[in-house]
């Protein structure tokens, strides 16, 4: 699977600063200081409905750690993955009368174009749940070789108690997540199963239902945090620098994909960081599919909406955070543009290595893009009011937007 065309990082005077981020497993921040190459996963669509401002908002905070580390003068390697066959996609695709595949790659395809308008970053490594079959069931082998795995009825289970550290990513306890464990696909009622939030490996086959060759698994088709760790293992292997996705991926996603990985390598962490980005509601309830309270970037670039007033619109609330989208917050974001293209176009201004550093400083502290657009404001407030001698200025404070905030002006 291909991913999206990536838009030019122009280069900076000086070097950035390393990343100190929340980590979600410690519950506090961490400095990343990685090797020439920072290793980070995120985990990508189920494409049956790409993209509302709840993805946008991930995908922009991932983007931002990309331009961080490019700005150390590091390359970046990066992995995303797109489920193309999963639960949800294939009530979707029958609720419309369509075919499965056809969906997948229909919302597939939106969500590059939607990227690719936003300026992110793409991925080195853009692999599909459904070409990674093959090296899925390897591994579902190998767990049950261990003793980690257990069959139920043709399908295959993870036993959580394989993993001494399970866990210790989100940190719940037993209660919380047998509750989470229902609401986000698994089946902790489910009769015999060692333990209630056992993830799913290996679906047997369904009547009507997608299938592979198993080998001895038999025909069916893989769990979802099966999914990632294979892709992530093979791509780039135990001890990546990030591990990164909306919050509700916490548990059971990345809990369950860490123990996966930690139990089949017998090496721990499976990330140096857990990174979690809040999520994005609308009129009073998060933004998701099951709600139908969406907000999407096709629908809004089709209303002839800048995508830098999108980006400027997720920046503007900080990447940890809950927020709510309203017209008033694309109101700002449109004035904000409208003021900063007016600024730069001016042929003099203010010093502007001073607000390249402010940018950068934001940014390093745990990605403090609200700050950073703060510190542009008030170089835009003094170009206002004064302009000045230094005519390279306005030159160098929007190539600084673009590489740092991927904000073309």
């Amino acid at each position: 699977m291909h991913a999206w065309p990536a838009s030019e990082v122009p280069a900076l005077p000086g070097q950035g600063r390393d990343l100190v981020i929340h980590d979600t497993a410690t519950g506090g921040p961490v400095t990343l200081q990685p090797g020439p190459v920072a290793r980070l996963y995120v985990c990508g669509i189920t494409p049956y409905d790409a993209t509302h401002m709840g993805h946008a908002a991930t995908y922009n905070a991932f983007d931002l750690v990309q331009r961080v580390w490019l700005d150390t003068k590091r390359q970046v390697h990066y992995v995303q993955n797109v489920t193309d066959v999963d639960d949800p996609l294939l009530e979707r695709a029958e609720r419309d009368g369509v075919d499965w595949t056809a969906l997948a790659e229909k919302e597939t395809a939106l969500f590059r174009e939607d990227m690719t308008a936003l300026r992110m970053l793409p991925p080195r490594h853009y692999i599909g749940a459904v070409e990674a079959i093959p090296g899925i069931v390897p591994l579902v082998e190998r767990l049950r070789e261990l003793g980690a795995a257990y069959d139920l009825d043709g399908d295959v289970y993870f036993s959580v108690e394989s993993d001494p550290h399970f866990g210790q990513v989100s940190n719940l306890d037993a209660a919380a997540m047998r509750l989470l464990s229902a609401e986000r696909g698994g089946d902790p009622e489910r009769p015999g199963k060692k333990n209630p939030v056992d993830p799913m490996l290996w679906m047997a086959a369904r009547d009507g239902e997608p299938s592979w060759d198993g080998g001895s698994l038999g025909r069916g088709r893989p769990g979802w945090h099966i999914e990632c760790v294979a892709i992530a293992l093979d791509h780039l292997g135990m001890g990546f620098d990030v591990q990164g996705g909306g919050s509700d991926l916490a548990f059971p996603h990345h809990e369950m994909g860490a123990s996966h990985a930690q139990v089949l390598t017998g090496e721990f962490p499976m990330a140096k960081a857990y990174v979690h980005a809040g999520m994005v509601a609308l009129d009073g309830e998060k933004m998701s599919k099951s709600k139908g309270n969406l907000v999407f970037v096709s629908q809004l670039r089709r209303d002839g909406v800048d995508p830098a007033a999108i980006r400027l619109a997720l920046h503007a609330h900080h990447y940890r955070a809950d927020w709510e989208w309203t017209e008033q917050v694309l109101r700002d974001a449109v004035a904000r543009v409208e003021r900063w293209r007016a600024a730069v176009s001016r042929p003099d201004g203010p010093a502007a290595e001073g607000v390249v550093d402010e940018v950068r400083a934001a940014l390093a502290d745990d990605l403090n893009a609200p700050e950073a657009l703060a510190a542009v404001d008030r170089w835009v407030a003094r170009q206002a009011e004064t302009g000045g001698p230094d005519e390279s200025a306005p030159g160098v404070l929007s190539r600084a937007v673009d590489a740092l905030l991927g904000v073309a002006l």
